[in-house]
């Protein structure tokens, strides 16, 4: 069989295209992603919550919450995500982002001066974005969907109070069991102290968040 250049033949796509799914493996060190979150407080005020997710670690970033998720406000919020990005020392090149409408032009400039360029995803492809979508899920199923929120100023406390549980002690699979900011313990294997093990829970938000650890 000759040479397909030779025969005047072009590569197949599949071959000449990087797909979605790699691109992802290989920038996973340098990959962000963000999305909006929708809720309401017991008195029907609705309440647009923006978090941003690092795809390598799946360490969260609660950026904030309001009512009014206006331009100056996202803008804002994006541009203290850029500084707290260079406290830590974290090189993101991309950021992974739908196309809603609250996110506005701006947001992508600053990004860009920080050296962070956006991809979009497709139309009505949430799963362009699953790390976040999943993220999104976790929230509602473990707080959101469990607390009773009175204001804005409580839905601040009780994200904040997740974002510390979700990053330092929540186990995850992707991360064999890790947190994004806790290695796995050594597993113990002494029979005498698998025999005298005591575990201490400790509660967060009223019993909606449980924590749990050996006991010193």
């Amino acid at each position: 069989m000759g040479d397909p250049k030779q025969e005047g033949i072009d590569p197949s796509p599949e071959r000449a295209s990087v797909t979605w799914t790699d691109f992802l493996r290989s920038q996973a060190d340098a990959l962000l992603a963000c999305d909006f979150i929708e809720t309401a407080t017991l008195t029907g005020q609705r309440q647009y919550i923006l978090a941003i997710i690092e795809h390598a670690t799946r360490r969260i970033h609660v950026l904030g919450t309001t009512a009014h998720p206006t331009a100056a406000w996202v803008d804002q919020a994006f541009r203290n995500l850029v500084m707290d990005l260079q406290d830590m020392g974290c090189r993101a090149r991309f950021l992974v982002r739908d196309r809603d409408g609250k996110f506005p032009a701006l947001m992508d400039e600053i990004l860009a001066n920080a050296g962070i360029r956006t991809v979009i995803t497709g139309i009505r492809i949430p799963r362009m974005n699953a790390a976040m979508e999943r993220w999104v899920q976790s929230c509602r199923r473990e707080l959101l969907d469990r607390c009773l929120v009175w204001n804005e100023r409580h839905l601040r406390h009780a994200l904040l109070e997740y974002e510390r549980f979700y990053n330092r002690h929540r186990a995850h699979q992707a991360l064999d069991q890790a947190a994004p900011l806790r290695t796995v313990p050594e597993p113990i294997t002494d029979p005498t102290r698998i025999a005298e093990l005591s575990v201490r829970r400790r509660d967060r938000l009223g019993g909606v968040l449980h924590e749990y650890s050996h006991a010193a």
